[in-house]
């Protein structure tokens, strides 16, 4: 099974094999707070995680989710009046699970109740900078790709 690094401080996402091979290397934007683990802090949770789901496979490319429920394209959302947040999640997401009890799995610090996904943005822009609010953003077109060749409980390592 494929897996991911991320390296906060260059601010990529490798794709690796099982045999730790590097298939694909992307751009990411983790949070501009910087990281850490606890709830409401906005910040990019470290430590080992796996995808504990993925949704979206069946969509298009530039789906816009709220609240993980698809709502069409940008342009048809925002023409039908859909409110939308500052930082839209698009295309596809994969949902974070911490692996480690205490730093990111349970109580304060757990990052599936974060909601924390590797996700596609309408702010494709800022990819390569810290500039999320915890998430750990792609390009539309890059997370369409990893979606592809990960599977649900594929480990994630997230590393300063």
């Amino acid at each position: 099974m494929n897996s991911i690094k991320i390296n906060i401080s260059n601010q990529s996402l490798s794709l690796l094999d099982e045999d730790n091979t590097l298939l694909h290397q992307y751009d990411v934007s983790t949070s501009k707070y910087g990281t850490g683990n606890e709830n409401g802090s906005e910040k990019t949770p470290l430590g080992l995680h796996r995808i504990k789901d993925k949704l979206g496979g069946a969509m298009p490319v530039n789906e816009v989710y709220i609240g993980r429920v698809p709502h069409g394209n940008l342009e048809e959302c925002k023409a039908n009046g859909v409110v939308l947040p500052d930082d839209v999640i698009m295309s596809r997401i994969m949902w974070l699970e911490g692996m480690e009890p205490g730093k990111n799995k349970g109580g304060y610090v757990d990052t599936y109740q974060r909601y924390i996904y590797i996700h596609g943005t309408n702010h494709e822009e800022t990819i390569g900078t810290p500039s999320s609010i915890g998430c750990i953003r792609m390009c539309n077109k890059d997370i369409v790709e990893l979606f592809r060749l990960v599977e649900s409980g594929s480990e994630v390592l997230i590393e300063e």
